[in-house]
């Protein structure tokens, strides 16, 4: 299991570079490219076969991943800032974008396309992820991911009135460059 360096620092991509992995059905690593690679600072013989979570930074609120497993498994895509972590123990942040992957009409596993994120979004979900774990952490281990998924879905109903994805792609496409948008 990797460990969060003492003093961790963020690793950064370039906003034309695209991170692609694919995973089976049960989330373990069948392809990664160079880009996910160097960014996360783990080499292809290490990756391949090793579940997603092996790059899970320990502040990512579990619920995220109980929202993102609950969209795939309804066969749908999801859509979700992303704090992970290196094999050096440094973090990186992504936009991810995570769709079932199909093979005669059949999900085989997971195609996962990761952009940077804007600074903007990561600094409007960090109270978010705050007060999600702050749940997660006074909840027993079993239903801890779904009470802070669940207190996100009410949090954005009233806080701002629409959904989970509509929220995280309004804070994508809101902070983008210019040139990207």
């Amino acid at each position: 299991m990797i460990q969060l360096a003492s003093n961790p620092k963020q690793v950064e991509f370039s906003p034309d570079e695209m991170i692609i992995t694919k995973t089976d059905v049960k989330g373990r690593i069948t392809y990664a490219n160079r880009t996910f690679m160097r960014v996360a600072d783990l080499s292809e013989p290490i990756l391949m076969g090793q579940p997603h979570a092996i790059i899970r930074h320990p502040h990512m609120p579990r619920g995220v991943f109980y929202g993102l497993w609950k969209a795939l498994q309804a066969q749908q895509e999801f859509f979700g800032f992303i704090q992970n972590l290196t094999g050096s123990g440094n973090y990186y942040w992504v936009f991810a974008n995570i769709t079932p992957d199909y093979e005669d009409g059949k999900v085989q596993g997971y195609y996962s396309v990761r952009r940077t994120a804007p600074k903007e979004a990561v600094n409007t979900l960090k109270a978010i992820y705050q007060s999600m774990n702050e749940i997660e952490s006074s909840a027993s281990r079993s239903s801890a991911p779904e009470q802070s998924w669940s207190w996100l879905m009410d949090h954005l109903a009233k806080e701002h009135g629409i959904s989970y994805e509509e929220f995280i792609l309004n804070l994508y496409h809101d902070h983008q460059p210019k040139e990207l948008a």
